[in-house]
């Protein structure tokens, strides 16, 4: 029962997806003779913990009580009160706890305040979980870059597009509604200055039930994006940004610079293009904790050659498209030995209708 019950509060944490960053997602369960009698989560920034929320909603006293929590509870004074010393005055007599904070200069505060009270705490129970539903938090709490997740969608054959450049729609319906799931659930989107060009996106966010639009980025190293691009003008809270070089036409800065909500960087030039290190430090300096980067094939493959990429998620569509000079998901100048080859851990395989998504991680180290 202790699986369920944290299951159960990893559940919970889901469900504050793409409203609390930069700040974790944490779902807590009380359970009192053999009872669930109350449940919360970490619901937006700013606002109550989870620990809070599920003592706020118990339906009899917590005292006694065990408590399953994805995340080390709170030792230190941030936007709320420490929730381990709530833990402690409500006198909560267990804690499982599935994670400690990733952050090390808290990590292990919290559960000592729980132990040096009398209370007992078990930690790692359905850690990898955890540690799945907060890679975003860990990566961005520990370097201060974002997460960043390769999206692809291809045929069977291994094509994002005919000959032609006609790309819509590869996959189906379902797929595209998870795309923005993922949308939802980042703070930036990344395209190159091609797929701006080719398709003319709008990159925002749109699901029945709402969601909010990541930060747009655009990489165009010569400042090729047209000025009647929808992405310029596009409706929408979260701001555009441009990132260029030297190369960049001054006069087209300052037209950009008129359309609201568009910020233009330029960064220091990398074999002639923009300096994908120096951009995601910036956005990372900027608060974006994640980027999804959309493609197409030739910014893919720059930042696998710049080892920037944390996860994978290709889509593979039951269609054969064919032709040498259909373009593959990842372009670019390619690796020159298999050595040299982006390896991959982790495999996830599921399916959305017809069309299969591949999740995976990238290994490092190679």
């Amino acid at each position: 029962m202790d699986n369920f019950y944290m299951k159960k509060a990893l559940d919970l944490a889901s469900k504050g997806m793409g409203k609390t960053s930069p700040n974790p997602l944490v779902g807590a369960v009380i359970v009192k003779n053999d009872k669930i009698i109350g449940e919360g989560y970490h619901e937006y920034y700013g606002g109550p913990h989870a620990e809070v929320n599920a003592i706020k909603n118990s339906t009899e006293n917590v005292e006694g009580a065990t408590m399953y929590v994805t995340l080390e509870p709170c030792s230190h004074y941030g936007k709320t009160p420490p929730c381990a010393n709530l833990l402690v005055e409500k006198k909560i007599s267990k804690v499982f706890v599935a994670m400690l904070d990733p952050n090390p200069l808290v990590s292990g505060k919290g559960v000592e305040i729980l132990k040096n009270n009398g209370i007992e705490v078990s930690v790692g129970l359905l850690g990898w979980e955890a540690k799945k539903t907060n890679e975003i938090f860990i990566k961005y709490i520990t370097e201060k870059k974002p997460f960043v997740i390769l999206k692809t969608a291809m045929s069977l054959d291994g094509k994002i597009a005919t000959k032609t450049g006609e790309s819509k729609w590869i996959t189906n319906a379902i797929s595209r509604e998870y795309v923005h799931e993922l949308r939802n659930k980042v703070s930036g989107i990344m395209v190159g200055v091609n797929t701006v060009i080719m398709d003319d996106p709008l990159l925002t966010t749109r699901l029945k039930h709402g969601g909010r639009d990541a930060t747009r980025i655009i990489v165009d190293s010569s400042l090729r994006i047209p000025l009647t691009a929808k992405i310029l003008s596009v409706d929408s809270p979260t701001k555009t940004i441009i990132a260029t070089t030297e190369k960049a036409d001054l006069d087209k800065i300052s037209s950009l610079k008129e359309f609201k909500g568009v910020e233009v960087i330029i960064t220091p030039l990398k074999n002639g293009k923009v300096d994908l290190n120096y951009l995601f430090n910036f956005v990372g300096n900027n608060g974006i904790d994640s980027v999804l980067v959309e493609g197409g094939a030739t910014l893919n493959f720059s930042v696998l050659e710049e080892k920037l990429v944390d996860k994978i998620i290709t889509f593979i569509a039951p269609k054969l498209i064919g032709g040498e000079k259909s373009k593959t998901p990842i372009g670019g100048e390619g690796f020159e030995k298999l050595s040299d080859a982006v390896l991959l851990y982790n495999m996830n395989i599921k399916t959305y209708g017809e069309d299969i998504m591949i999740e995976a991680y990238v290994r490092k180290e190679n």
